[in-house]
C-alpha cells in the first residue's frame, strides 16, 4: 500500500504593524470629515482648527505609511493589511498634500 502524505499549512496572522497601519488610516478619514464639518461651522478667531486638525491626519498618515512598510519586515505573517495600509495612507497623504497646495 501506497504512503500517503498529509499536509497541514500553519495560519499566518496578520503583520501588527499593518493592523496599526490600517487603524491609522481611518482615523485619519474620520478626522478628514470631523475637519470638513468644522470649516463650515467655524468662523472668526478659531478658524485655525480645521487646519490643525488636517495637519494631525496628515502626520498620521506618514506614520501610518512608515508602519505599513516596516510591517513587510515580519516574517512569518501575512502582509494584506501592511500592503493595503501603505496604499491607503499614501492616497490619503497625496490628498492632504494637495489640498494644503490649494491653500484651502
Amino acid at each position: 500500500m501506497a504512503r500517503r502524505f498529509r499536509y497541514s499549512f500553519a495560519r499566518k496572522q496578520e503583520a501588527g504593524k499593518g493592523r496599526l497601519s490600517l487603524i491609522l488610516c481611518f482615523v485619519s478619514l474620520a478626522l478628514f470629515f470631523i475637519a470638513v464639518m468644522l470649516s463650515g461651522r467655524i468662523t472668526g478667531r478659531f478658524a485655525f482648527v480645521p487646519g490643525t486638525i488636517g495637519l494631525f491626519a496628515a502626520m498620521l498618515n506618514v506614520y501610518g505609511f512608515g508602519l505599513g512598510l516596516s510591517g513587510f519586515s515580519e516574517a512569518g505573517k501575512k502582509h494584506r493589511t501592511c500592503i493595503a495600509g501603505s496604499i491607503i495612507n499614501g492616497i490619503l497623504l497625496v490628498g492632504w498634500i494637495g489640498l494644503y497646495q490649494l491653500g484651502r
